[in-house]
């Protein structure tokens, strides 16, 4: 008991499928294994690391016996894939060039942000590095994933948190997390924020219900408008530009008459 695993490993291979699908033999699988790791280091350091941030969440490497291709799980595919497809072209021929390969690659597009916990975490660790109040962003984001559909949320940052001499940790939980049902879909991601009193690592899990389940999205409440005034209803400064003009008829018309009655009796 209390012995933690990460909830994708520990699901890898039952009902969650491996991200990286290639079969080598003894001689060459060492290389091929260095050369996913130098290829999700490129794509996080490219598209997560520095603007334009693209949110990219997962590479996911398949080989072949002619090339290697790879998928890239992004919140922002326009920025992934560029104007015309220009900026895929480009990341293909760096990647050909970075493990001398043919590649090709593939964009998906993430629907909801607020249930991916990679990008959850990522979101977490750019505003701690503003110096935003850490209590504040993790009660948000655990409501924003919520509001999205989730079934369960948690959250655990740990180190200087504030700025504080000392580290500790603390945890936001919205919901149940089932992290011994295999049946159950737990999202697990990981993130550091760098920041100028120390690192801050940022745990995020989030329990998507059954697998095979679809979430559906929970529709948002609309923002609550002022009601328009009718035409026919009257305020107090209309009312009173009324009064104002009818009181001058009644003026002009009693005018009006003094002169008749002057006239008549000269």
């Amino acid at each position: 008991m209390g012995q933690k695993t990460s909830p994708v490993g520990f699901r890898t291979g039952i009902t969650l499928g491996w991200q990286s699908t290639w079969f080598a033999p003894k001689a060459n699988y060492g290389e091929f294994l260095i050369e996913d790791y130098k290829i999700r280091e490129f794509v996080d350091k490219k598209f997560n690391r520095q603007p334009p941030y693209a949110a990219v969440a997962k590479t996911e490497i398949a080989r072949t016996r002619n090339e290697v291709k790879i998928t890239l799980h992004t919140a922002r595919p326009g920025m992934v894939i560029g104007p015309r497809g220009a900026e895929v072209d480009k990341l293909r021929e760096e990647l050909e060039n970075l493990i001398d390969r043919k590649v090709s690659v593939n964009v998906i597009e993430i629907k909801e942000p607020a249930l991916d916990s990679k990008l959850v975490a990522e979101g977490i660790s750019e505003q701690l590095k503003k110096r935003a109040s850490f209590r504040r962003v993790m009660k948000m984001a655990c409501e924003n994933a919520m509001n999205a559909g989730a079934k369960g949320v948690k959250i655990i940052i740990g180190g200087r948190l504030g700025g504080a001499e000392i580290a500790r940790s603390e945890a936001q939980k919205l919901g149940s997390i089932p992290l011994q049902t295999l049946d159950a879909n737990v999202d697990y991601g990981v993130a550091t924020a760098v920041t100028t009193y120390g690192s801050i690592g940022i745990k995020v899990w989030i329990y998507k219900g059954k697998f095979g389940e679809e979430i559906i999205p929970v529709s948002r409440p609309a923002e609550r408008r002022r009601p328009q005034r009718s035409k026919s209803r009257k305020t107090r400064h209309d009312v009173a530009q009324t009064r104002t003009v009818a009181g001058q008829d009644e003026t002009d018309s009693a005018d009006a008459g003094d002169q008749d009655n002057s006239t008549e009796n000269s």
